[in-house]
């Protein structure tokens, strides 16, 4: 977590400066990417008339714009010229496999962003000041959003939940996918286990993009589509494997016993329910995203939180379910929280 200062070094308020600034931070980002920086960054030369006249920007702002990312470890500058840092030309590049900009047009939805220009309100209430259900209201628009451009953020997840979730199993298994968005989870099943088919439930107009990376990814032969909510909606089945990929966060822990219920109730014999979560350490303040995103849920839902995994392991059983083990990802601030019936 920040500190005033290094441990001897005069006490400073910088952390209270740069806090009340930070706003600034997102908003060169998302401005660098629209004016496509990264990329003529990557491409070269560097200087400030090349990525100016790419970005049909003027030199002057452009200058400003690549010090100021310089400034925030987002560019590097040397001799007058700009370059990728290790992170800028991974995430941030158009031309890399693994660029992450496309999560800006999400993470900054005014809808969203907005919410937290009344958060003195919502902290005295202890609820979003969202209409309705907050993020998760019936056919929020916001969900095609996240849907489209949050796929690159979940992909690199979607393989180590595959083998979690299949530990090489291979034969016929049916697959539900709860609020699936972009898919790309049951699609990993069903790559690693050609005999996998795959059930997508979300909104309708949502379903469409998962329906297009399955047929991008060849399996739209087994990619079947439930619209409606999940709370509402007939689960069929049975399944082998239920999935709630970043899901249960959004609700209160009552409402997640009752749909967890709901779901060991579609669940075969053996059959197992496999969650994607942000889970906080116990002290609920480390490590910094899990715990960080107990405050997204403020601002967005009713009464949703970033669970512990012992709150988790609680809902999972007394909704239940006899086994719940966690397996912590790779390189992400997320955890696979794996329940069996």
């Amino acid at each position: 977590m920040p500190t005033d200062s290094p441990a001897g070094a005069p006490l400073t308020p910088t952390i209270v400066f740069e806090t009340l600034q930070a706003y600034q931070r997102t908003a060169a980002l998302k401005a660098a990417i629209e004016l496509d920086v990264f990329r003529a960054v990557g491409q070269g030369p560097g200087d400030v008339a090349s990525i100016a006249r790419h970005a049909q920007a003027s030199g002057r702002g452009i200058r400003i714009l690549c010090d100021f990312l310089v400034v925030n470890g987002l560019l590097a500058k040397e001799d007058g010229r700009y370059h990728h840092t290790p992170s800028s030309a991974a995430f941030l590049d158009p031309a890399s496999l693994s660029c992450l900009a496309s999560m800006a047009r999400f993470l900054t939805l005014p809808t969203i962003r907005e919410t937290f220009d009344r958060l003195a309100e919502i902290v005295r209430t202890g609820t979003t000041v969202l209409p309705g259900q907050g993020s998760v209201e019936p056919e929020n628009p916001i969900w095609v959003e996240f849907a489209q451009s949050m796929a690159p953020m979940m992909a690199p997840l979607a393989g180590p939940l595959g083998a979690i979730v299949l530990d090489g199993r291979n034969g016929p298994m049916r697959v539900l996918d709860i609020a699936a968005g972009h898919g790309l989870f049951g699609i990993e099943i069903a790559k690693q286990n050609p005999q996998a088919h795959v059930t997508g439930l979300d909104w309708a107009p949502v379903l469409e993009v998962a329906l297009e990376n399955a047929r991008k990814a060849g399996v739209q032969d087994r990619y079947d589509m439930l619209p409606g909510s999940a709370f509402e909606v007939d689960f069929g089945g049975p399944y082998d494997t239920v999935l709630l990929t970043n899901f249960l966060h959004h609700f209160d822990i009552d409402t997640c016993v009752g749909l967890l219920q709901k779901v060991h109730r579609t669940l075969k014999p053996g059959g197992c329910a496999a969650t994607l979560e942000f889970v906080p350490n116990e002290d609920r303040v480390s490590p910094p995203m899990p715990a960080a995103f107990s405050m997204t849920m403020l601002a967005s839902t009713q009464a949703g939180d970033a669970y512990t995994f012992s709150e988790l392991s609680d809902i999972h059983r007394r909704a239940g379910f006899s086994t719940v083990t966690k397996h912590p990802v790779p390189m992400s601030p997320h955890t696979i929280v794996l329940a069996g019936v």
